[in-house]
């Protein structure tokens, strides 16, 4: 398979002139969400030869030497473990680097060569000095490129499918229109961009989360790639998590050599990257960690096959404009760019659900010509009287308070209509947290109490006077 390294070659890969990429099958059928325990069909296959690899020889018994220098000697079964091929495959390099006097055996500790201890020579010692500046890491093999496109193409966000019913069932924590669920169905089913806005507080950055929920199902990920000789570090316990029925908290057991697929891959949940306003347009390139020596891939890489959301659009310490310049190429084509440190840009695959999320004009954040390549606008707008009402039913039973309706018209009453405040739908359950500090507090029972409400929302609500005193004749309820 020949890798692709221009714009142009990418473009033909995608329409399968090159067959570097094979077309996806979709992942979610009919709206029914993926079962977590079954096996994906993108499960790349064990390598049984050095060529099913894609590594050199030369690749392999260097990252043998940095292993034992780092970690000492070791028996075959544990290098089998650590590095993530299959032994004979580790076994064929140990006696070539066995004849090259660089790695000896101190003993053996079971039956066949898996129970040897492997150990450096002083020539073996010698030999890692040398190669230690071209490259620090000490991992699980790594993935060739190629074979990366290969995988991310098979479990692209393009082919999940999800129906009405399983939107709304993603949907069911949260309290929202009917327009605007039925507009994210099809935002998910495209796989392409998708552009929340609207006022803050009102739920943007939570649908962002449950629309990658919905999602569902798992993939394969790398724990590291090869890109012309460099080795970049792909998964992150952060975002790459366990599948749910893995999820036990033991992370040794899950990240366990698994049987049955190329182990150097790691199964996981879709995984879902956040970045915030410290985004900046260098953090979207290859990062060096000095402390191990090795490249971390961007955010964009580690959210391939899932979602990538950059929250407070707008907020960037980079122009926006200048920030979604970096990705029309990316979201059109599909295939972003990355620089090696030596100055030449690799293609790498671009196959993640990205999603804006502002509390800005975005007529008056970007262009028009950049809003219409994202293809999905959706107004997160401000909730209605019985949404709003609703919202605070849900957070009082969280909470464990007894709902009053009468609180809600104390709070229109005195604040919204009063003040012209907006409501938003974050305001039913910070309250509602005030009230339950307040009462921790005081010492006393959680309520909904006139008064209790008068001190929350006092202290909530900033720069306001304080709200005109109580009717004697509403609710009488006082905090002892």
């Amino acid at each position: 398979m020949n890798r692709p390294t221009s714009l142009a070659e990418v473009t033909e890969a995608r329409v399968g002139q090159t067959g570097v990429r094979p077309t996806a099958q979709p992942a979610l059928v009919h709206g029914a969400p993926p079962r977590l325990g079954e096996e994906p069909e993108a499960a790349p296959p064990v390598p049984e030869t050095l060529e099913d690899t894609g590594l050199s020889s030369a690749a392999i018994s260097d990252l043998l030497l940095r292993t034992l220098h780092q970690q000492g000697a070791r028996t075959g079964a544990q290098l089998e473990a650590f590095i993530r091929l299959p032994f004979h495959l580790l076994d064929d390099e140990l006696l070539t680097l066995q004849q090259r006097r660089l790695v000896e055996v101190r003993s053996t500790q079971g039956l066949g060569r898996r129970g040897y201890l492997f150990d450096l020579t002083g020539e073996g010692r010698d030999r890692v000095r040398e190669i230690l500046p071209t490259s620090r890491y000490v991992g699980p093999a790594p993935v060739p490129l190629e074979q990366y496109w290969t995988i991310v193409d098979r479990q692209k966000v393009q082919g999940v499918r999800v129906g009405r019913d399983h939107v709304r069932a993603g949907f069911q924590h949260m309290v929202l229109n009917e327009d605007l669920i039925d507009s994210v169905g099809p935002a998910i089913n495209s796989g392409r961009s998708l552009f929340l806005y609207g006022d803050a507080g009102n739920g943007k950055t939570t649908i962002a989360e449950a629309i990658a929920e919905m999602m569902g199902g798992t993939i394969f990920v790398p724990f590291a790639i090869e890109i012309e000789g460099q080795i970049i570090v792909v998964f992150d316990p952060l975002h790459h998590r366990p599948p749910q029925e893995e999820d036990s908290g033991d992370s040794e057991r899950w990240l366990k050599p698994a049987q049955g697929y190329d182990a150097r891959f790691i199964r996981v949940q879709r995984p879902v990257v956040m970045v915030g306003g410290e985004l900046t347009l260098d953090q979207l390139e290859l990062q060096f960690d000095p402390q191990s020596g090795v490249f971390r891939a961007p955010p964009q890489v580690k959210a391939n096959g899932g979602v990538f959301i950059i929250d407070d659009f707008g907020r960037q310490r980079v122009r926006p404009r200048d920030l979604l310049n970096r990705w029309m190429l990316p979201l059109e084509k599909h295939v972003d760019f990355l620089t090696l440190p030596m100055g030449p840009k690799v293609p790498v695959p671009f196959e993640c659900l990205l999603i804006f999320s502002t509390n800005l004009d975005p007529s008056e954040l970007v262009e028009e010509a950049f809003l219409r390549r994202i293809r999905y606008k959706i107004l997160v707008g401000d909730p209605t009287r019985e949404q709003y009402e609703e919202i605070f039913m849900r957070c009082c039973a969280a909470r464990g308070i007894e709902y009053d309706s009468q609180a809600v018209e104390y709070v229109y009453e005195n604040y919204y209509d009063r003040y012209g405040i907006p409501p938003r739908a974050c305001h039913p359950r910070d309250i509602v947290s005030q009230v339950s500090d307040l009462a921790q507090y005081l010492e006393v029972e959680a309520s909904l109490a006139t008064q209790m409400l008068k001190l929350a929302c006092g202290a909530y609500f900033l720069d306001m006077p304080d709200p005109p005193a109580e009717n004697e004749e509403e609710r009488e309820a006082d905090v002892d």
